[in-house]
């Protein structure tokens, strides 16, 4: 793994390693609208109406709250302040309203129990006088985290920041993305949110070549997540009995350059999902520009395209059928998957294609492959790449015992830091829940995706130029509503 990838990967570990701490609750649950309940007796009693002996049950003994103009208060220079600048003119009084719409709530765990929620949203700031119409003074967003006393819900913290004058128009978030991109010399990003096993939102900024904006079914190269899809179809011939994880391959298929070396009787599909071949990633890449083991089979694991490659020849040869027709069959049609190639067939659609730029913005002459490879080069949109986590998220139709061992730790890489069947997976997060993700990177390629299996949330980046740091570090604090600081500080 190069350098850049590794901090790319590290970046995206970090910032949804805390994103997923805990799962946001579904809006129509008793404990959202407990919350949502919560919030606005809160503010109507305490804030709107200054019922100050409701307020001083309600906030915690060690409250914090940060303010981003008003620097940091206690529990006792909050009451002063509320009383001082909130409470003192009953004729020209500061009111509060929550955008209803904004609101999120993600639940807190100590040993599986609930202690305590935090709340984020947007709430709008209003000065009311008699007889006139209440007059937008600003608007905000807020952070909460609430606890539970007793029965009772206590703020604990509050965080109000991003404070804007409702006269001054606010930078939109579509042109923030468009400029970050064009700062970054990478002319696409495209990006899918899987929620509770459900694609819930596709979203396709900039152009395919910085002429024609890119549509919101651009065609992508997606370099490296070619093979997590052949890895399914690879599952789905197990679990139909026409494969076995670990029968040998030579029976079918041994590489011309492996002919002396009788470790490849030792070749199996399991040591290949697993990345156990020994194979280095590509041939190309040794002097030799020839196949050859550096390790035993099964001895350890090293990162090899070549034996996704390996595999499929083995099974084209066994079954007498090409892998785009068993992955069709086996993974497109099911998964809904109707815009998605190996190669540049009949059905690809140029026009459509995101070109791909290196870090200085130069046009990389684009490559069209007229054969399938099982470790790169899948053509295809964010929707459908979507629709293909939702469809692995929810068990793939696979049977339930297969399933759960793609999901298992087949080859430890370290701490917390695992492979399975064709994903990387990550655990150490709050509770039982868990990461399966992989990456891809071709000259001019960056994509992501990443599930978590537990809560059923997964994301999808695409992006079509080099780089990307800065753009995954946005997306990852704003677009998906991390804070800044929290950024800075891990």
């Amino acid at each position: 793994m190069n350098r850049t990838k590794l901090i790319t990967l590290t970046v995206i570990i970090t910032v949804f390693s805390v994103l997923h701490l805990t799962a946001q609750l579904d809006k129509n649950s008793t404990l959202f609208n407990t919350l949502k309940k919560q919030d606005s007796i809160f503010f109507e009693r305490g804030f709107n109406q200054c019922d100050l002996e409701y307020l001083d049950n309600h906030i915690a003994k060690d409250l914090k709250f940060f303010h981003d103009q008003s620097g940091f208060q206690d529990r006792a220079s909050f009451f002063e302040n509320t009383k001082k600048y909130i409470c003192s003119n009953p004729d020209k009084k500061p009111i509060r309203k929550v955008n209803v719409n904004s609101l999120e709530v993600f639940p807190l765990f100590n040993n599986g129990k609930l202690y305590g929620v935090i709340q984020k949203g947007e709430h709008n700031f209003f000065i009311k006088e008699k007889g006139k119409e209440d007059v937008l003074t600003s608007t905000a967003m807020f952070t909460h985290v609430w606890v539970l006393n007793g029965e009772d819900w206590v703020l604990s913290e509050a965080l109000s920041y991003d404070h804007k004058d409702p006269a001054k128009k606010p930078i939109d978030a579509v042109n923030n993305i468009e400029r970050l991109l064009k700062d970054n010399n990478v002319p696409a990003l495209g990006m899918g949110i899987i929620e509770n096993g459900k694609l819930t939102k596709v979203e396709v900024y900039g152009t395919l070549d910085k002429k024609e904006k890119a549509p919101y079914n651009a065609i992508f190269k997606v370099a490296s997540l070619t093979k997590p899809v052949f890895a399914l179809t690879v599952l789905k011939l197990v679990d139909d009995g026409l494969l076995d994880l670990q029968e040998p391959l030579y029976k079918y298929w041994i590489d011309p350059d492996l002919k002396k070396d009788e470790r490849y009787k030792k070749l199996t599909p399991y040591l290949v999902l697993t990345h156990q071949t020994g194979f280095p990633n590509w041939r190309y890449m040794n002097e030799s520009n020839r196949l050859h083991f550096q390790f035993n089979p099964g001895e350890k694991y090293q990162y090899s395209g070549e034996g996704f490659e390996y595999l499929r020849k083995a099974i084209e040869k066994k079954l007498g059928r090409n892998i785009e027709d068993l992955a069709q069959e086996l993974v497109f049609k099911p998964a809904g998957m109707n815009d998605t190639r190996f190669w540049w067939d009949n059905s690809m659609d140029e026009s459509r294609y995101a070109q791909n730029f290196d870090e200085n913005g130069n046009n990389i002459q684009t490559v069209k492959y007229y054969e399938a490879n099982a470790a790169a080069n899948l053509l295809t949109t964010v929707e459908d790449y979507g629709r293909f986590i939702s469809y692995v998220i929810n068990g793939a139709e696979l049977k339930k015992e297969l399933f759960q061992e793609m999901q298992k730790h087949q080859v430890k890489l370290q701490e917390n830091d695992f492979f399975g069947f064709g994903w990387e997976i990550l655990t150490g997060f709050r509770g039982d829940e868990f990461a399966m993700l992989h990456t891809g990177k071709d000259p001019g390629v960056s994509t992501l995706a990443i599930m978590f299996p537990k809560s059923k949330n997964g994301y999808i980046v695409f992006l079509n130029g080099d780089n990307v740091n800065p753009i995954y570090e946005y997306l990852l604090t704003q677009k998906l509503y991390l804070g800044k600081e929290l950024w800075e500080k891990r």
